[in-house]
């Protein structure tokens, strides 16, 4: 271990050019236009773990001829049948940069300021990623050699939804057989203060619309004798929590598994400044689920959140009609053991019983996605703790995020594999928004913390 770490110290530098050229290549999934870009982020990671000394690298096709995706970049180094095998997965696919306004610079000409690295992707998640590429070739190139086997699975469909993935590990369950999966797209709890999330929320996500008259109608001639869907929408949003900010929807918190004293103490030990965070978040009081802190409200409660509403005229000047529709997205993140089918269901059934008769309803069910939480005491956990110690010079805290990556459960749905989340982000680095941005201090750390990982778990193997 201590030639890989040295290797990767001595070229630092190198490392950070060579993630510069990654986020130059504009790999936005989302978008058709880029699909060529997609495609040439996939050729160019691939290159870079050939150069990294793996032995088996292989750009692989996902979804079909009449339903395409974007390729899983897949290479994987066999040491010993006797060694553990670690999972590694990331994605090299990025959020469109719009509004690029917004930027101070070209979102795909990565900068250097104060330290950070600025550009898309720069932390969600080629940066992060590619911390564990760069470990690899620490271990491959310095005479070293790799502790464990390793296998690494960089998709391309993360930022749109991860379509084809759950099938592509389903067909490759031999090929991605491991002990444990290892992921970096998470965040540390503050500046320097060390970190591993043990759970992440579940997504149920819909769409509701109301429809009353056939057009749009004038509102002098027929307000007062039509409802409006808009009103009436708003209604049965406004119903959706009580005095409590707890959810009204019928069961919807049959299935929450409740914190246990001990997590509620952990959350009560972690470093949180509420008033600093309200200042990031640019609102002058917080609202939580009565009983419960904002640090648990925020990553270990469910949620629901109206993501958008709209219906009526919107533009300038004024146009007074009555709508004839409105509609709204609505989220919930959901927490153990909630699952987003039942969750989509219950919705489903709520807006369907409070539908004013005057309304015809269409809800849509548009994705989901289900939690995971992992026992801190696993092997793996603890090997990830003396990691980031071996780093921070600080024993981790045990964390739970409020976001959702639902490959996680993916992965234990499908291989029966826990997923490390050992993460190297942090909430400032405003990912998916304008000026996204990874600290360099912490690009280096997690190259270190992704050695030492690889190095305490073989160890750990050893000693079972």
């Amino acid at each position: 271990m201590d030639s890989a770490l040295q290797y990767a110290r001595d070229h630092a530098d190198r490392f950070v050019e060579e993630l510069k050229a990654w986020l130059r290549i504009p790999s936005i999934s989302t978008d058709p236009e880029h699909d060529a870009q997609t495609r040439r982020a996939a050729d160019w990671l691939a290159q870079r773990l050939r150069d990294a000394g793996l032995k088996t690298v292989d750009v692989l096709e996902t979804g079909s001829a009449e339903s395409p995706g974007h390729p899983v970049v897949y290479a994987e180094h066999h040491v010993s049948d006797d060694a553990p095998t670690v999972l590694v997965y990331g994605h090299y696919d990025v959020q469109p940069p719009d509004p690029l306004e917004l930027w101070d610079q070209d979102p795909f000409e990565p900068v250097e300021v104060d330290g950070d690295l600025v550009a898309r992707g720069a932390a969600d998640d080629k940066g992060q990623a590619f911390m564990h590429v760069k470990a690899v070739e620490a271990y491959l190139q310095s005479g070293d050699g790799l502790p464990v086997n390793l296998k690494m699975m960089v998709e391309g469909e993360e930022e749109n939804g991860s379509v084809h993935l759950a099938p592509f590990i389903e067909a490759n369950r031999d090929r991605l057989a491991a002990d444990v999966v290892l992921v970096s797209d998470t965040a540390l709890f503050a500046p320097g203060v060390p970190s591993i999330a043990y759970g992440l929320r579940g997504l149920a996500y819909v769409e509701v619309e109301l429809e009353g008259p056939a057009r749009d109608l004038h509102s002098g001639v027929y307000g007062g004798g039509v409802e409006n869907p808009i009103n009436a929408l708003a209604r049965m949003i406004a119903d959706l929590h009580d005095d409590d900010h707890r959810v009204t929807v019928e069961g919807f918190y049959d299935d929450v598994r409740e914190l246990t004293d001990e997590e509620r103490a952990g959350f009560r030990e972690l470093p949180f400044d509420e008033a600093r965070w309200q200042e990031e978040a640019g609102v002058e009081a917080t609202k939580t689920e009565a009983g419960y802190s904002v640090l648990e409200g925020t990553t270990a409660r469910p949620t629901l959140d109206v993501n958008g509403i709209w219906g009526g005229y919107t533009g300038k000047g004024a146009k007074t009609v009555l709508p004839s529709k409105a509609t709204a997205k609505i989220s919930c993140r959901l927490v153990p053991d909630q699952t987003p089918d039942d969750i989509t269901e219950k919705l489903r059934r709520h807006f369907e019983t409070h539908a004013p008769e005057t309304m015809r309803l269409t809800f849509r069910n548009l994705h989901g996605g289900h939690g995971a939480i992992v026992d801190t005491s696993a092997p793996a956990m603890q090997a990830a703790a003396e990691a980031l110690e071996g780093v921070f010079g600080q024993r981790p805290h045990f964390t739970r995020e409020g976001g959702s990556i639902p490959v996680v459960a993916d992965f234990k749905r499908l291989l029966g594999l826990d997923t490390v989340l050992m993460g190297f982000g942090l909430d400032s680095d405003a990912i998916h928004s304008p000026n996204e941005r990874f600290g360099l201090d912490r690009f280096h750390q997690g190259i270190e913390a992704s050695v030492r990982f690889l190095d305490a778990y073989a160890r750990q193997a050893e000693d079972r």
